[in-house]
């Protein structure tokens, strides 16, 4: 009887457990896609129009993937960073010193891909009018010339405020660090050479930088939606929130000879390599 009544508990038991996790499979999602669109506006630090500081030149990068380490929706343009809704923190390491973004567990995804998805359940109802995103990793093939010639190579930038990085993957060559690396580090790959570099600045676009400013060197770009995002928490569907991102002439040098062509042997200087905005829609 004992093990009758035993059997009988251990089926009901599975069952609740079964539809517990059918129930966690079906909820709802909030899910984060990333586009590239150098077509968007290109945007200054402070959300303006930017025009092409003299002598210097630019290209819209063909964007491979890209990382992020933060995201935030916040009610309004007074809302401080962090007093919004944080819905993704990447994991960070004090391994090379200073606490970093722990590049080994960064999650990557390339255009279009899904790069988080969470229940909509973990996220506080509200109206949200602002999207707030920090920018940890792109990765993309740019042009270059090269003693007349021009060729592709493929760069791999690091605008974080601060990366521990072991070893990374630009194209087909492994470079390895062990290392903290600051705002600004990049490599690049080309016919299976690769270099190193720092750019000494990355734009970080905040249209509401007057009244809710962000720590310097955190590219933590803003963006605001077309039309408030509202969380009810009674969602019976997936949310897909696109992080439209503005590559819109994103990679910029000092131009020696101001012919308009990436040219390193020629002392061109990589400048920036920050993204040129974000619009967020849903």
């Amino acid at each position: 009887m004992k093990a009758k009544y035993f059997y009988f508990f251990s089926i009901c038991l599975m069952g609740l457990i079964s539809c517990k996790k059918d129930k966690n499979e079906d909820d709802p999602q909030l899910i984060f896609k990333f586009k590239f669109d150098e077509t968007l506006p290109r945007l200054n630090n402070f959300g303006n129009p930017a025009e092409m500081p003299e002598g210097h030149s630019a290209q819209s990068p063909d964007f491979k993937s890209i990382s992020a380490h933060y995201i935030e929706f916040a009610p309004s343009h007074l809302t401080a960073l962090g007093d919004g809704e944080i819905v993704y923190q990447g994991e960070e390491t004090t391994a090379g010193g200073a606490n970093a973004v722990d590049f080994s567990k960064a999650v990557i995804s390339g255009d279009d891909e899904t790069f988080l998805s969470i229940p909509l359940s973990d996220v506080s109802p509200g109206t949200y009018e602002w999207v707030r995103v920090s920018l940890t990793y792109q990765n993309y093939g740019i042009e270059f010339k090269e003693s007349g010639v021009t060729y592709t190579g493929r760069l791999a930038s690091f605008v974080g405020f601060n990366t521990y990085l072991t070893s990374y993957v630009i194209d087909q060559q492994t470079v390895n660090v062990n290392a903290n690396k600051l705002q600004g580090y990049w490599g690049f790959e080309t016919i299976g050479l690769t270099f190193e570099g720092q750019a000494p600045g990355t734009t970080v676009p905040n249209p509401i930088a007057s009244t809710s400013p962000v720590p310097a060197g955190s590219c933590v770009v803003t963006g605001e939606f077309p039309v408030p995002l509202t969380i009810s928490g009674d969602e019976d569907e997936d949310i897909v929130v696109y992080l439209n991102l503005s590559t819109n002439q994103s990679f910029e040098w000092k131009d020696q000879n101001m012919d308009g062509l990436y040219e390193p042997s020629a002392g061109d200087t990589v400048v920036d390599m920050g993204l040129r905005g974000l619009y967020p829609t849903y």
